[in-house]
């Protein structure tokens, strides 16, 4: 896949050392990504996730990708654990695999897929609240070396992206907000933020459908008292890409 040394030659860099970066290798990650939804919250059980090519029209090698990182039933289990207890009801799903917002990422971050991987899914009404209570149920994972990854986009409306000139300033807007957000040292204050992300500058330009930008929600939640920090910025096809860290 040399396209990854193009267009998104920034993305792909910063992604090969990010495991570096964190405090120490983890033992499981938790995926939540922007392609995956359903009715109610639901976690992969499968020990050998498949793959899941959700996209169309690329080039035949992008659909013989494979990613072997094993699934983790155990921290599938757990997953569920927590969130009954935090009275978020989750179900279970023994078929599902990777999609590429799981695989892409990972393939570049730990391309020996040596780590554990387990996908959650977003709850297709898609509220902003549910997601970062979610999360926050989610937050002991963090102490027990589960690395809890979002993967979505911080500017997600490919219609404008194609015909506009102003998809780069509504990019830059609506990330300059969301930096802004993220990065309150307030918990309390960055979830009321991130909960009317709807009511910011540009935002329903930015994300005329917000799939890709709920991941972020999951993670802010699951962040509790931990900083958040735009940890990279990239530019492809004249839009900014924004990538955010939540660590003490």
């Amino acid at each position: 896949m040399d396209e990854r040394r193009t267009d998104f030659a920034g993305t792909y860099d910063y992604l090969q050392r990010l495991p570096a970066t964190l405090p120490q290798a983890p033992k499981a990650i938790l995926s939540v990504s922007g392609h995956w939804e359903e009715p109610e919250f639901t976690v992969s059980t499968s020990a050998r996730p498949p793959m899941v090519y959700d996209y169309y029209g690329f080039p035949e090698h992008t659909y013989q990708v494979v990613y072997p990182a094993p699934g983790s039933p155990l921290l599938a289990g757990r997953v569920r654990e927590l969130l009954r207890e935090a009275g978020v009801h989750c179900g279970e799903n023994a078929e599902r695999g990777f999609d590429h917002g799981t695989f892409v990422p990972l393939a570049v971050m730990y391309p020996k897929a040596d780590v554990p991987v387990v996908s959650l899914s977003l709850r297709s009404n898609l509220s902003a609240q549910e997601h970062l209570r979610m999360g926050a149920a989610l937050a002991p994972l963090r102490e027990e070396s589960v690395l809890i990854m979002g993967s979505g986009l911080s500017y997600h409306n490919l219609r404008m992206l194609r015909m506009s000139a102003s998809a780069g300033p509504v990019s830059r807007q609506f990330e300059a907000w969301l930096t802004e957000a993220v990065s309150q040292p307030d918990e309390a204050a960055r979830g009321r933020e991130l909960s009317r992300w709807a009511e910011a500058p540009a935002a329903r330009l930015a994300h005329p459908r917000e799939e890709h930008l709920i991941p972020l929600m999951v993670a802010a939640g699951a962040a509790g008292s931990s900083l958040g920090r735009l940890d990279f910025q990239d530019h492809v096809w004249g839009v900014s890409m924004a990538s955010y860290r939540f660590a003490d």
